[in-house]
């Protein structure tokens, strides 16, 4: 009898302790919580958010780039047109109606061979006085383009200059390919359609003017 009420004894205070906490070496607790966790939530996370970063980062670099892409035309034609106007104005020979590397000799000795002989001939009548305003123009022409303002007639004007130089001065030049000026009514051709929709005068008064 006495041994049978120790082992009941024993029972009711195995019952009464409290067990102890189990520890991260179980077999249920650690590997569950520990790696399997970091597992999930480190390498994995960085994965997938790896490439769709540089994918967001590629397509921002190309709409800035798209934005951007006619901006080095438009400064090149613009100093360009600046730098041909007041080497013009300063070149006194350049504006005289006779003498060698003037405008009057210069057009005479296309006329025959200008696809237009008529430009040609209307320039002959004042060739001092078609110097001046072919100078003046690239002049217009270079700097409304530096400066974005009213980059379209800038385009235009910039056009129909390369247009007529190319109809007349080059156009006997073969293959065509050498010749400057046609190249230069091409290149015009974009500012025209587009504009100067970045770093422009353009775009600061039209914001302006949507701010009223």
């Amino acid at each position: 009898m006495t041994g049978q009420a120790d082992r009941q004894n024993d029972t009711a205070d195995d019952r009464e302790s409290p067990r102890a906490p189990s520890t991260g070496s179980d077999a249920a607790g650690g590997p569950a919580s520990g790696p399997a966790g970091g597992l999930a939530s480190g390498p994995a996370g960085g994965l997938a958010s790896g490439p769709a970063a540089r994918r967001g980062a590629l397509a921002r670099w190309k709409a800035t780039a798209s934005r951007y892409a006619l901006l080095p035309l438009r400064i090149f034609l613009g100093v360009t047109f600046v730098y041909a106007g007041l080497d013009k104005l300063t070149d006194t020979s350049f504006l005289a109606d006779t003498g060698t590397g003037s405008i009057g000799e210069t057009m005479r000795g296309v006329r025959d061979s200008s696809a237009v002989p008529a430009l040609v001939d209307l320039a002959l009548h004042s060739p001092s006085g078609f110097g001046y305003a072919l100078a003046l123009g690239e002049l217009a022409v270079g700097i409304g383009t530096l400066l974005g303002l009213l980059a379209r007639v800038a385009a235009l004007g910039g056009a129909l200059i390369s247009l007529s130089l190319w109809l007349t001065v080059s156009w006997q030049v073969s293959p065509y390919y050498l010749g400057n000026d046609l190249a230069y009514l091409m290149a015009w051709l974009p500012l025209l359609l587009a504009g100067a929709p970045v770093l422009s005068l353009d775009r600061l008064l039209a914001a302006r003017r949507r701010m009223r």
